[in-house]
């Protein structure tokens, strides 16, 4: 079965960082091993399909039928070694949680903002209110007030570019179901904060508040929650699967983008088209197949 077809935008703590009990829990299971970049996406497949098929589904992954978290479920993790990130960051193990219950009951709040009545009914095993509220519940519970990674099916958010070194990539041709197969970018946390920072005083001057703005404005304050000696990655994830290798080999998204935000600055709008075609043409095709299967 392919991966899932999702890209992922994750935060990597020192483990220095974290408080009890969540920095116990990461020990443990970095004692058992963390997750790999293909196996996560795997791994939240199976818990969220196991929650749907029991006798009685779950609304969340990891929780009782009664809705209360499941003191057995698993606690996923995933590491990177600090030498493996350009940039200045924290003392290793850098740590990145699936925080996969509570994504879920984030997932359910912007579900429930987005649909309407006969949907919501098809979909939901309890009022809309009741959802919110267990909803809510479980966000609350987050150590740091936010998830660490946040993903999107079939595309990257464009202005997810910003935060990276167009020069950083992390390109590995594999067959297209090898778990190996990777296109990824590592920052430091203080560069992130600062290229997203910089990119949204452009674009906020150049093209008002929504859009681009909003993505860049959010992303940023998401940033702020960890610590500044974190990484951050961006990670195609399954989507590598949809690409060939010729193709992930040119594709140029991340100087695309860069380079728009540079152009914005000077005024130079024929590089902001230029730049935007090519953009459009390689994630245009992946929204292709995703409209046709």
């Amino acid at each position: 079965m392919p991966r899932p077809f999702v890209a992922y935008l994750r935060v990597y703590e020192p483990l220095s960082s974290l408080d009890a009990p969540l920095a116990d829990r990461v020990r443990k299971a970095l004692e058992e091993g963390p997750l790999t970049r293909a196996e996560a996406g795997e791994r939240e497949r199976h818990l969220w399909l196991r929650s749907q098929l029991g006798g009685r589904p779950r609304l969340l992954p990891g929780e009782r039928p009664d809705g209360g978290p499941s003191p057995d479920a698993p606690f996923d993790v995933m590491a990177l070694d600090p030498a493996d990130v350009p940039g200045e960051v924290g003392d290793g193990p850098l740590v990145c949680p699936l925080d996969l219950r509570a994504r879920s009951a984030a997932a359910l709040v912007g579900f429930l903002a987005t649909s309407w009545g006969p949907l919501q009914d098809e979909a939901l095993p309890a009022s809309p209110d009741a959802v919110r509220a267990r909803a809510g519940s479980v966000m609350a519970e987050l150590t740091g007030g936010a998830v660490h990674v946040i993903s999107t099916t079939w595309t990257v958010p464009l202005p997810w570019f910003a935060l990276v070194d167009p020069e950083a990539r992390r390109l590995v041709l594999a067959t297209r179901d090898a778990p190996e197969r990777e296109v990824s970018w590592r920052v430091s946390m203080t560069d992130a904060r600062e290229r997203v920072a910089r990119a949204l005083r452009v674009v906020r001057d150049s093209i008002g508040e929504e859009g681009p703005t909003k993505v860049l404005a959010d992303t940023g304050r998401w940033l702020e929650h960890f610590d500044a000696g974190s990484a951050v990655e961006l990670d195609y994830g399954g989507l590598v699967q949809l690409v060939d290798d010729q193709d992930l080999t040119d594709d140029t998204s991340a100087q695309d983008v860069n380079a728009i935000v540079d152009a914005l600055e000077e005024g130079d709008s024929e590089e902001v088209a230029l730049r935007y075609e090519v953009l459009r043409e390689f994630w245009g095709e992946l929204a292709r197949r995703e409209r046709h299967g």
